[in-house]
């Protein structure tokens, strides 16, 4: 398995790609009015790979981890999917089929980091943007 999983890839590229263009940029000054409409940075546009290659790494910590802590896929709305199934809702590019107990059939999601369709949510991983280990 490759890490890591298509939804975590997809979901982190559109937060960083949003983080990317709010976040770097040169200031500009302008002698116009404090209503002016030049924005005070100007965006500077970067690939995915730039962006993700730009960003920081620093070694993992367990120290303070406990499972226990971290309950598993929960139905936090109470309308009969569980996290999961609406991650899979939410980022499919080709809507599913919802069925009974809120099984999901069918379906595209794509992954931006590897350029790859996955046809159906069995092929989907669905995880954190950090660790538990690590949040």
């Amino acid at each position: 398995m490759d890490w890591p999983p298509a939804r975590v890839r997809k979901s982190a590229a559109a937060s960083i790609a949003s983080f990317l263009s709010l976040s770097t940029g040169t200031p500009q000054l302008s002698s116009q009015s404090s209503r002016s409409t030049t924005p005070a940075y100007a965006a500077e546009t970067l690939s995915l790979h730039d962006g993700i290659e730009a960003l920081p790494q620093a070694a993992e910590s367990r120290d303070g981890y406990e499972r226990t802590k971290f309950k598993h896929w929960i139905d936090e709305d109470k309308d009969g999917c569980n996290t999961r199934a609406e991650v899979l809702l939410a980022e499919a590019v080709t809507q599913p089929t919802v069925g009974v107990g809120c099984k999901i059939t069918g379906g595209t999601w794509r992954s931006y980091y590897d350029d790859t369709t996955v046809q159906g949510p069995s092929g989907l991983d669905i995880d954190y943007m950090v660790p538990r280990a690590e949040a």
